[in-house]
């Protein structure tokens, strides 16, 4: 962690084996074959079905002053920018704060209501993660996902604090946290079991 800076922090939910998301992703589907409809209920069920018993991570999801995810996250766009996507999220993003999304095609910044506006970072993660701490000044800074991106900042050595919501469930395939990541010390600094999940935060040791 830089001095005078926040955190860099993640959180996301795998599956029991590690996956982010399944096979088969489609608009539709966009976690593809997820234990569920393949719209994250299978794997994020614990947000949706228990959300009250859950409260506290889901708070500190969106807590963060400002956000890093990936093109894939963002949406199912594909290559050029050939229609408006403005995320999964609606008009009133949950975020409240600058979103930057990874991408190879340049985009003007896109603002939506509630404080969320989407800048889109053609050089990099590194760029965009300077650009997310010249905005968030002392909080924390946050990798949303999805894995692909999470994996890219472990192995970069950019992620102070790594939150797993752990699924009881397995995939078998699909995108999977740690893929292609050298190995990591982590510090476990929490845990706490609910009916759909089992939260786990790491402290990642340089």
């Amino acid at each position: 962690m830089t001095e005078g800076m926040g955190r860099v922090v993640c959180d996301i939910t795998v599956t029991a084996d590690g996956y982010s998301a399944g096979l088969n992703q489609t608009e539709q589907r966009p976690f593809g074959d997820d234990g569920g409809d393949g719209s994250g209920d299978g794997l994020h069920g614990w947000m949706f079905k228990t959300p009250d018993e859950n409260r506290a991570e889901i708070d500190q999801i969106i807590a963060a002053k400002a956000f890093i995810m990936g093109r894939n996250m963002f949406g199912p766009v594909r290559g050029e920018w050939d229609r408006q996507w403005n995320g999964w999220w609606g008009d009133d993003p949950p975020f409240h704060a600058p979103v930057f999304v990874l991408t190879h095609h340049a985009r003007e910044p896109q603002p939506m209501d509630g404080g969320t506006t989407y800048h889109f970072v053609t050089d990099g993660i590194e760029s965009a993660l300077a650009q997310a701490r010249a905005v968030a000044g002392d909080g924390d800074v946050a990798i949303g996902g999805g894995a692909t991106t999470v994996n890219q900042y472990l192995a970069a050595g950019l992620i102070d604090e790594l939150r797993l919501h752990i699924a009881p469930l397995t995939f078998g395939a699909g995108t999977r946290l740690f893929e292609g990541v050298p190995p990591l010390k982590l510090e476990q600094v929490h845990s706490r079991a609910a009916t759909l999940v089992t939260h786990v935060t790491y402290r990642v040791l340089t």
